[in-house]
């Protein structure tokens, strides 16, 4: 038995991997005893079990998959969700809705709408069917929809939802992130949807690198610590001073004799107004498996 990779080792289509009592995997093919790889990717070795993860590639449907797509048809009683890749995606009202349910199923879910959902079979003549009947499957409103590298989403998630779990902890989101590639997000403001962006985005340019969790966890500390300074700036801003006008009502209380009765009325108003004037604040606005090492 023997092994010819380092853990999480960029390897190329036909590079022997291991050879002996290991099995071939995702990625990989078995040839006379020998385990090769099958694409490019990232080998790793789990028990005596040998796969690549692709590091590119499209998404290609697969049982069970929690996916995100978008309602393209409506027809009869079936919708059709573009899930991206090269297949369109059914869901039947029957797996949707409880009865009964009307007739115009478009009241339910119409053209652009956005739903999480489970692929239930899938067929390369007839593409996917999807269900909306299990937990967390629902239409998806507000937030917005990341895409990333199909590949890529093991790593987001990590090992038992290491990952995901540290960044929405973190950064207070909620999130779903499916197995084609689509992130949906909804944060409690704009400042915080960009640093969770940010994180997608690094994990997905840094996938093959070692202690990521770490590192974005670093990253968003740093970002949100930042955010909080840009808060108490704010916050400790200096009142403008208020404009002098004791001297002025000094000299209003003891007008002229031949101050005429318009003239002192003017004056009046003027301490009036400039009395009312309060300096104004500014409001500070703060705006989901690969191992992973």
């Amino acid at each position: 038995m023997a092994i010819y990779f380092n853990k999480r080792e960029i390897v190329v289509p036909g590079q022997l991997l291991a050879e002996g009592r290991y099995q071939s995997s995702v990625g990989t093919y078995d040839e006379d005893g020998r385990v090769f790889s099958a694409l490019v990717g990232l080998a790793e070795l789990r028990g005596n079990t040998v796969k690549v993860v692709p590091l590119e590639g499209v998404y290609i449907p697969r049982e069970d998959d929690l996916v995100i797509g978008t309602i393209t048809i409506v027809a009869g009683n079936n919708w059709k969700v573009d899930i991206g890749g090269p297949y369109l995606a059914s869901l039947h009202a029957n797996n949707a809705l409880r009865r009964p349910y009307d007739e115009d199923i478009s009241v339910y879910f119409g053209i652009g709408d956005l739903i999480a959902a489970e692929i239930i079979s899938f067929d390369r003549n007839s593409g996917p069917f999807l269900t909306l009947k299990g937990r967390g499957l629902s239409k998806l409103e507000d937030g917005m929809v990341l895409d990333v590298g199909p590949s890529k989403i093991p790593r987001i998630i990590g090992r038992r939802g290491s990952m995901i779990n540290m960044i929405k902890d973190q950064l207070r989101i909620r999130t779903v992130v499916a197995q084609n590639g689509k992130i949906w997000i909804q944060a409690p403001n704009f400042d915080i949807l960009r640093v969770a962006v940010k994180a997608f985005r690094m994990i997905e340019d840094e996938a093959h690198t070692a202690n990521l969790t770490d590192r974005v966890a670093r990253m968003i500390s740093e970002e949100l610590d930042k955010l909080d300074g840009k808060s108490d700036k704010a916050v400790d801003m200096p009142e403008p001073e208020p404009e002098p006008i004791a001297e002025e009502t000094a000299a209003e209380e003891t007008p002229p004799a031949e101050e005429s009765p318009s003239k002192a009325s003017e004056s009046a108003d003027e301490t009036s107004e400039t009395d009312s004037e309060e300096p104004v604040e500014k409001e500070v606005t703060e705006t989901e498996e690969v191992s992973e090492e």
